[in-house]
């Protein structure tokens, strides 16, 4: 088990990453797009680091691993493949999206470090936000324990999927504030069929997005370094690539 107050120690490069927050929800595809042209610059050094904060309409995505038989109502939202690891999971509005695209060469160059800060980031913002919240080997996501459903039954309250190109990160963390969670009915989410899902809406806490951003902005910047408020990418795509220039 990974404990919230772990911090692995990866190198941290000297400028700070952006952080961006999108208002609206953004189509996927347009994310999607928004996020390679950026990974892509990154990699050629010419735009910063972004963590990228979002909400997406109701769609379902599904990771390399996903299985055809996974997807119990296939009409019931659109159904985007995807390249990023793992399996179909559920992404709409009330849960916050966190794509992740900063330079694993610059930061160690440890993917299996840099996956294990990202948990520990999770763990360390819901134990913020009043939540006690762990990981399981060999069952992905961050996980809630849940004995008043009866023994041994755990929630998911986060998911993880990451894709990981020219040593930048793609993709991220879905985090489920108040979505409605019977949109999960569709799927087998994350091909695990003997758990649920949970939100912190479901657990009586707090459903203010801006004080679910804050405390991931402070434990973002506790394990991975500083960063710097930026305009959201949706707002001007050519900002995906033409921010920062000369990181």
């Amino acid at each position: 088990m990974e404990s919230a107050s772990t911090t692995l120690r990866i190198s941290v490069p000297r400028a700070p990453a952006d952080w961006a927050v999108s208002c609206a929800p953004v189509e996927y595809p347009q994310a999607v797009s928004i996020m390679r042209a950026r990974a892509a610059a990154i990699a050629n050094g010419t735009a910063r680091e972004l963590v990228w904060l979002l909400e997406h309409p109701p769609i379902y995505t599904a990771g390399t691993s996903a299985a055809d038989n996974e997807l119990l109502t296939p009409d019931r939202f659109p159904v985007y493949q995807t390249g990023r690891g793992g399996r179909l999971t559920y992404h709409g509005p009330g849960q916050r999206i966190v794509y992740v695209m900063l330079d694993l060469k610059r930061r160690g160059g440890d993917v299996r470090a840099f996956v294990h800060q990202l948990e520990s980031w999770m763990l360390a913002t819901l134990e913020d936000l009043g939540v006690r919240s762990e990981i399981r080997e060999g069952r992905v996501g961050v996980w809630v324990r849940r004995p008043e459903k009866g023994d041994g039954i755990e929630d998911k309250i986060a998911a993880i999927g990451l894709r990981v190109s020219r040593w930048v990160s793609l993709h991220g963390i879905s985090l489920n504030v108040a979505p409605d969670l019977s949109h999960y009915a569709g799927i087998v989410p994350c091909g695990i069929a003997d758990h649920g899902v949970t939100s912190l809406a479901d657990l009586g806490m707090t459903t203010d997005m801006e004080v679910v951003d804050k405390a991931l902005r402070r434990h973002f910047e506790r394990r991975f370094g500083p960063i710097e408020e930026a305009s959201a990418p949706d707002d001007r795509p050519d900002a995906a690539v033409m921010e920062h220039a000369n990181p």
